[in-house]
C-alpha cells in the first residue's frame, strides 16, 4: 500500500525509513506507462540523545557530590552532635523554659512577619507589574536589597530607625509606641528581611496572567471583587503559598538583623537563633546542636506542609 505523503514511487511510512526510488524505464513516461515497484525501506537506528552537559553518570555524580557536600553532610553533623545528649537530655534542652520562650517569640513574630508580607507583598508585585510609572524600575530593583544586604547592616539600619530618639523612633515614642527592644522591633526586622521572597514568587505569575480573562469576567458582569476571587486569586495561589512558606522559614532563621533590634531580653525578646549562639559562647556544643536542630525540624515541617498545599492548589486549578 503505497504512502499517500509519498510521490515518485517511495515506499517510506516514517521518517526513521530510507527508500531509493525506482529507476524510470527507458521510453515510457511515469504518466502512462507502468512504475517499476519500489525498492523496500532499509530502517536506520534512532539518532542518539544529545546532550548540553556531560553523559548522565558525570551530571549525576556531581549534582550528588554537590547536595552531600553542601547541604547533607552539615546537617548530619548537626543530628550526630544532637545526638551525642541522648534522648533524656535532648528533650531537657529543647524543652526548658528559656527554650519554649524562645520558640514562642520567634514563631510569632514570624507569623506576623508573613501575614504583614503576604498583604503588602502582593500589593507591591501587584503594582509593579500592573503599573507604570517614574521610578518603577528603581522600586522593583529596592525590592532585592534585603537579599544583597548584609544582615547586620539591616539590623543596624533600623535601630537607627526606631531607636527612641532615631527618625522614626521619636514620633512613635511620642504617642507610646515603642519599637526597638521589643517583639514589635522583631516582626519589622523579619519582615524587612523576607519581603523579596514574597514579591519575586508571585510577581512573575501575575506577569503571566491572561488580561483577557478579567477582561471576559468583567463584559459578563463581574465585579472587581469577584474577579480577583474567582480568576486571579486562584491563579496566583500555589505561588504566594511558596512565597510565604520560604518567607516564614527566613525569619525563624533570621539572626543578624534582630540582634540588634531586639535587646535579647531572655523570655521577652530572645529568639531561638539567638539562643543557640549563646550556647555556643558557652562552648555547650550539643545543646546548641540541639536547639538548632529544633528550627531545623520546623523548616522541614514547612517544607512538607506547604507540598502538600501546592498539591491540593495545583488540583484545584486543574479541575
Amino acid at each position: 500500500m503505497r504512502n499517500s505523503g509519498d510521490r515518485d514511487g517511495a515506499f517510506c511510512p516514517s521518517r526513521s525509513f530510507s527508500c531509493q526510488r525506482a529507476a524510470p524505464v527507458a521510453g515510457v513516461t511515469q504518466a502512462t506507462g507502468p512504475v517499476a515497484p519500489p525498492v523496500p525501506c532499509r530502517r536506520h537506528p534512532p539518532l542518539a540523545r544529545r546532550h548540553v552537559l556531560p553523559g548522565f553518570g558525570l551530571t549525576l555524580g556531581i549534582t550528588l557530590f554537590y547536595v552531600g557536600l553542601i547541604i547533607v553532610l552539615p546537617l548530619a553533623a548537626l543530628a550526630v552532635k544532637a545526638a551525642s545528649l541522648g534522648f533524656e537530655d535532648y528533650w531537657r534542652v529543647v524543652s526548658s523554659a528559656r527554650a519554649v520562650a524562645s520558640y514562642r517569640v520567634t514563631v510569632l513574630s514570624a507569623l506576623a512577619a508573613t501575614a504583614f508580607n503576604v498583604v503588602f507583598g502582593l500589593a507591591l508585585a501587584w503594582v509593579l507589574v500592573r503599573y507604570r510609572f517614574p521610578g518603577r524600575q528603581i522600586v522593583d530593583a529596592l525590592v532585592d536589597v534585603p537579599f544583597a544586604l548584609p544582615t547586620a547592616v539591616a539590623g543596624i539600619a533600623l535601630t537607627t530607625l526606631f531607636a527612641p530618639s532615631g527618625w522614626f523612633g521619636a514620633p512613635l515614642s511620642a504617642i507610646g509606641v515603642t519599637v526597638a527592644y521589643t517583639p514589635l522591633g522583631i516582626m519589622i526586622a523579619m519582615a524587612f528581611t523576607s519581603l523579596p521572597f514574597i514579591v519575586r514568587t508571585v510577581q512573575p505569575v501575575l506577569e503571566d496572567l491572561d488580561p483577557a480573562a478579567e477582561e471576559a469576567g468583567r463584559v459578563l458582569g463581574a465585579r472587581d471583587g469577584t474577579i480577583a476571587r474567582k480568576i486571579i486569586f486562584p491563579e496566583i495561589a500555589p505561588a504566594l503559598i511558596t512565597g510565604a512558606s520560604l518567607a516564614f522559614a527566613r525569619s525563624l532563621g533570621e539572626f543578624g538583623a534582630i540582634i540588634f533590634i531586639a535587646g535579647n531580653q531572655p523570655n521577652r525578646t530572645e529568639i531561638t537563633a539567638l539562643l543557640a549562639f549563646i550556647r555556643l559562647e558557652e562552648f555547650d556544643y550539643p545543646a546548641a546542636a540541639a536547639i538548632a536542630s529544633a528550627l531545623l525540624l520546623a523548616a522541614f515541617a514547612i517544607l512538607a506542609f506547604t507540598g502538600a498545599l501546592n498539591a491540593v492548589a495545583t488540583r484545584h486549578l486543574e479541575r
